[in-house]
């Protein structure tokens, strides 16, 4: 067996046989790399050698002892104060990679690694008691390919992406909860009458507006244009400034909250901390209770505002524009009831024809 230096035979207690590669260059650290078929090795020690030769492979060498927990921590300082929109998020799905293959280097970090957690992280309940969802999953594997990809342009720790052959959970039909005209009165009722004062006002211009709770809670007043009757929105899911047009109501509600916070630049903040937005989770969940409505998130009012416009015939190119969708793929979910509405019609021209 020619087997040539740099290349050691390696014999395990059970007899299993591996190939462990050793590349040394003058001012670089040793390269090493381990392999089942002593064909596999040799190959990879001559692309290697190649490569450092040529330069390509100064920093590549750092994914065989960087760790992905020190890679993070890396990641978190450096790369994520720049995304400042999820970054809260983003960090905590890094931190429970960290907690499953922290230990690894980046180079020991395989597909089948990556495929065994996502097949935990759905099959798991969130604190809430729930089955995580599978475009939550899709989110913890989308932060992990960034920083994977960040170490191959910038950080040159790596060449390849072990998380661009890991499948992806497919994506259940997204939610259509959407509430009826009734259940939109006794809401709005309850809400009047909550101890938070501005959850009345946040409520219905999500669902006059279609409006986002982040988009909402982090209005400022230089959002607001009275003199114009919009609100110019900066922050959105999909980075695309929109406007949105507000009613005489919301705009009277609008100018009250002004006048008795003279000091906030927040449209609507928290009563501890101006500088904070309002935590309104526990008086919207007591109005939901108080109107007896179930199986209902404040994202359905989001919902409720598509639906019922198309419901009333609007166009999905119209919709799309006053949600901000970016495709016109998200709003298709209506579809179905703006045929209703076509039905409805065509029974109508039927009705006018009956002669």
């Amino acid at each position: 067996m020619n087997i040539p230096p740099g290349i050691d035979r390696r014999i395990a207690k059970d007899g299993t046989v591996s190939y462990r590669v050793r590349i040394r260059h003058k001012g670089q650290p040793v390269i090493s790399k381990t392999f089942q078929k002593l064909d596999h090795a040799k190959r990879w020690k001559r692309i290697t050698d190649s490569d450092v030769e040529k330069g390509k492979y100064l920093h590549h060498a750092r994914g065989e002892t960087q760790t992905l927990s020190k890679t993070i921590q890396r990641y978190i300082a450096e790369i994520l104060p720049h995304k400042p929109k999820d970054a809260q998020n983003v960090k905590r799905h890094l931190v429970r990679w960290d907690h499953e293959l922290g230990s690894l280097t980046l180079s020991q970090i395989t597909p089948s690694h990556i495929a065994k957690i996502r097949d935990k992280l759905l099959s798991e309940t969130t604190v809430r008691h729930t089955q995580r969802s599978p475009s939550t999953v899709v989110r913890y594997i989308a932060s992990l390919s960034h920083l994977f990809s960040i170490c191959i342009d910038e950080w040159g720790y790596l060449r390849a992406n072990p998380v661009s052959s890991v499948k992806k959970p497919k994506n259940v039909q997204g939610r259509t909860r959407f509430l009826s005209k009734e259940e939109i009165s006794v809401l709005l009722a309850n809400c009047k009458k909550s101890k938070c004062r501005f959850l009345f006002t946040i409520v219905l211009l999500a669902l006059q507006t279609g409006m986002r709770q982040g988009e909402i809670l982090s209005l400022t007043w230089a959002d607001v244009d009275f003199a114009n009757h919009w609100i110019f929105l900066k922050h959105t899911k999909n980075n695309q400034h929109r406007t949105v047009p507000i009613s005489k109501q919301i705009q009277t509600l609008l100018q009250s909250h002004r006048n008795h916070q003279p000091n906030s630049f927040l449209v609507f903040p928290s009563p501890q901390d101006v500088a904070k937005p309002i935590d309104f989770r526990s008086a919207w969940r007591v109005a939901l209770k108080r109107s007896s409505i179930k199986d209902l998130v404040f994202h359905d009012l989001r919902h409720t505002t598509a639906s019922h416009l198309a419901i009333e015939g609007y166009g999905f190119g119209q919709i799309a524009e006053i949600l901000g969708h970016k495709s016109l793929q998200m709003t298709k979910r209506y579809a179905h009831l703006s045929q209703t509405k076509k039905k409805e019609m065509l029974k109508t021209m039927e009705l006018l024809s009956d002669v």
